[in-house]
C-alpha cells in the first residue's frame, strides 16, 4: 500500500466540499489552535451555534464573500496510517478547468452530491470528466443526509443512479465507493454515526487510510524528460555532463541501456546523481540527474526512455482536450503546445468530434469547441512529441495548449482517444 495518496474534490455549489475538507483537516488534527479559535470567533459573529469549518479552506476574500470555492488549493493532512496531499476544486461550472487541474494527478476523488438534490447535471459533468482523466478510483460523498427525511431510502436511490453512471464511464463496481456523511456534524467523516444505521460500510477516513492505490497503474518502462543539461566546466568537475529532470514512469538503474528520444540514438546509464549523493535506482517521481556512457546530443525536451517500449516520436496525432478558454477553438488555430520538459508551435487541424457529457453521446465534425468543452482533434507539430497514449500513463500522455500571444492555457490535452473509452450511447 502506498503510503502517500492523492486525492481531489469536485461537486457542484452548495454540495459542502468546502465544509466537509474543513471537517477533514479539523478530525484529523491537521489545523492549528489559533486557526480554530479564528474560525470559532468568525463563526459567532455570522450567528452560528458550532464553528463554521469551511472558514478553514475558503481563504480568499472573494470565496468568503460568495461563499464559493474559486481556487484550486492544495491541502496536506495525515492519520497514522497514511498521509495525504488534497486538491480541493471549485464547484461552479465556470470552474470546470479548475478541476480538470486539480484531478489531473489525483488517485482518488471525493464526488460531493447533496442528499436533497441528488444526482445532477454537474455530477453528471464532474464525472464524466474525471473518467476522461482517468481517474482510478472514486468516492460519492451523499453529504447533508441528516436534512431529509428518508435517508435510507434517497442514499439508496442516489447510490443506484449513480452507480449506473459510473458504470456506464468504465469504472469497475469495486472501485466506486458511496457514503452518507454529513459535515456539518461530523457524521462518517472520521467517526461511524449511531443516525445511519442503514450504513455498514467504512467512514471517509477508514476508507481513505485503507484503499489500494497504485502509483503507476500501467507499467511502462523508464520515461525521462530532460529539464536541464549541466555541465559545470570547473577544476573540479571539468568534463561532468549530466541530465537533470524528474523520472515520469518506470524506473532507471546504472548500467540500464536507454535510447535518446526523438533522435534514436543508445547509450547506456552509468550514474545516478543527487543533491544527497549517488542512488541504486530511481523511480517514478523522483528528481535525479542522470551521467551517461557516451558524449550523446541531449537537450532540454528530449526524453531518455527504455528501448523495450520506447514510444515512437509523434509530429501529428489525435487527442482529447477540455477546452479552457472564453474564445473558443476552432480548425486551423495556431497554438503553442507544452508536453513534458518540450513546447513547441501546433496546428489545430480538425475538429473530429465533441463529447455530451450529460447524455454520453458524441457530435461528429463541430464548428467549434467552447469554454468547458470536450472534444477530439487532431494536432500537428513543429517539433515531435515522444508521449505515451494517456490510458497507458497519463504523466507522459497529458499536454497543454498555450495562447501564443499572452501565454494563457487554453486546452488540457490527452494523446490519444480517452472518449472511446466512455461507452457513448449514441454518435451523431
Amino acid at each position: 500500500m502506498s503510503d502517500l495518496l492523492r486525492l481531489a474534490t469536485a461537486g457542484s455549489v452548495d454540495d459542502g466540499k468546502s465544509t466537509l475538507v474543513g471537517r477533514l483537516l479539523y478530525d484529523t488534527k491537521s489545523v492549528l489552535a489559533d486557526q480554530i479559535d479564528a474560525v470559532t470567533r468568525a463563526s459567532v459573529d455570522k450567528g452560528l451555534s458550532t464553528p463554521d469549518l469551511s472558514l478553514l479552506v475558503d481563504g480568499l476574500r472573494a470565496e468568503r464573500e460568495q461563499g464559493i470555492t474559486i481556487d484550486v488549493a492544495y491541502r496536506y493532512f495525515a492519520t497514522p496510517r497514511r498521509s495525504f496531499v488534497l486538491a480541493d476544486t471549485p464547484g461552479h461550472v465556470q470552474y470546470t478547468r479548475n478541476t480538470v487541474s486539480g484531478a489531473s494527478t489525483a488517485q482518488l476523488v471525493i464526488l460531493l452530491v447533496d442528499a436533497r438534490k441528488g444526482v445532477i447535471s454537474q455530477t453528471r459533468k464532474h464525472a464524466a470528466v474525471l473518467a476522461l482523466l482517468g481517474v482510478p478510483k472514486l468516492v460519492l460523498a451523499v453529504n447533508k443526509i441528516d436534512l431529509v427525511e428518508d435517508p435510507a431510502t434517497v442514499f439508496a436511490t442516489i447510490s443506484a443512479e449513480f452507480n449506473s453512471l459510473t458504470s456506464s464511464l468504465g469504472w469497475a463496481s469495486e472501485d466506486v465507493v458511496e457514503i452518507p456523511v454529513s459535515a456539518l456534524r461530523g457524521d462518517n467523516v472520521a467517526v461511524r454515526s449511531e443516525n445511519t444505521p442503514y450504513y455498514d460500510g467504512p467512514t471517509l477516513i477508514e476508507h481513505l487510510e485503507s484503499v489500494p492505490v497504485d502509483a503507476e497503474p500501467h507499467r511502462v518502462g523508464l520515461r525521462f524528460p530532460v529539464q536541464y543539461v549541466i555541465r559545470p566546466r570547473t577544476a573540479e568537475f571539468p568534463d561532468y555532463r549530466g541530465y537533470a529532470g524528474q523520472v515520469a514512469a518506470g524506473e532507471v538503474t546504472p548500467g540500464d541501456e536507454v535510447v535518446i528520444l526523438p533522435s534514436g540514438v543508445r547509450t547506456t546509464v552509468t550514474r545516478i546523481d543527487t543533491a544527497d549523493g549517488e542512488l541504486d535506482s530511481a523511480h517514478a517521481g523522483r528528481s535525479v540527474t542522470l551521467v551517461l556512457a557516451d558524449d550523446v546530443d541531449v537537450s532540454r525536451g528530449d526524453v531518455i526512455a527504455s528501448p523495450a517500449d520506447a514510444p515512437e516520436p509523434l509530429g501529428e496525432f489525435d487527442a482529447t482536450v477540455c477546452w479552457l478558454a472564453e474564445k473558443p477553438l476552432r480548425p486551423g488555430a495556431r497554438l503553442l503546445l507544452k508536453h513534458g520538459t518540450r513546447t513547441t508551435q501546433a496546428i489545430v487541424g480538425t475538429l473530429v468530434e465533441r463529447f455530451n457529457e450529460q447524455e454520453l453521446t458524441s457530435e461528429a465534425a463541430p464548428e467549434s469547441l467552447e469554454l468547458n468543452e470536450i472534444g477530439k482533434i487532431s494536432v500537428r507539430v513543429a517539433e515531435p512529441i515522444v508521449a505515451d497514449d494517456y490510458t497507458v500513463n497519463r504523466h507522459t500522455g497529458s499536454f497543454l495548449l498555450i495562447d501564443p500571444a499572452g501565454g494563457n492555457t487554453l486546452a488540457a490535452g490527452l494523446v490519444g482517444d480517452a472518449i472511446a473509452a466512455v461507452e457513448l450511447g449514441e454518435r451523431v
